[in-house]
């Protein structure tokens, strides 16, 4: 059983142990897919995913890494973008970027600011109307930090129905 992904024009692969790292231009993921049963390879333009075995374990296998290289070389391209709304009714919320995390002050009145931690390979970009932007060329990388904004803005112990201040997703990138 194996699989093959296409290699895109200016992307280069190189394979160090189990660790992939992908590169085009100024953008590197690195990613390690390792499973015993599983044997990835390089090989004209391709990259191979196989395994000796013919069951469904390892079809599962097979095609989740096929899924995530596909993701790797689709992220080079174009990063992957999610877009998030600030909603705030009651308190004029503030939400602000410094360094590798997303402060969130005033959030429902509290006098204590929030944080989210923002993944290594994420850019974060707040817009005088109210709308977050997280881009990355790594999926799992903006995807944590957008759940890691929507966790920190969390309401708990209180009705939600009347307090529906919070930062929700508005965008998420297309699949394909």
């Amino acid at each position: 059983m194996e699989a093959k992904v296409k290699i895109s024009e200016g992307v280069s692969i190189e394979k160090k142990g189990s660790t992939l790292i992908f590169k085009k231009g100024q953008a590197t993921i690195q990613r390690t897919l390792s499973n015993p049963i599983i044997d990835i390879k390089i090989e004209k333009g391709n990259v191979v995913i196989s395994s000796k075995l013919e069951n469904r374990n390892a079809k599962k296998l097979v095609n989740t890494f096929e899924s995530h290289i596909h993701n790797m070389i689709r992220g080079l391209e174009k990063p992957f973008v999610y877009k998030m709304k600030i909603c705030s009714s009651h308190f004029p919320m503030s939400v602000k970027v410094e360094g590798e995390k997303v402060i969130i002050s005033n959030f429902v009145g509290e006098k204590k600011p929030r944080f989210a931690r923002i993944i290594r390979g994420a850019k974060v970009e707040v817009s005088k109307e109210g709308i977050v932007s997280i881009s990355s060329p790594d999926i799992e990388a903006a995807g944590l930090t957008v759940g890691n904004i929507e966790n920190a803005t969390r309401v708990t112990y209180r009705d939600r129905r009347i307090l529906q201040d919070g930062i929700f997703i508005i965008e998420k990138p297309e699949k394909k």
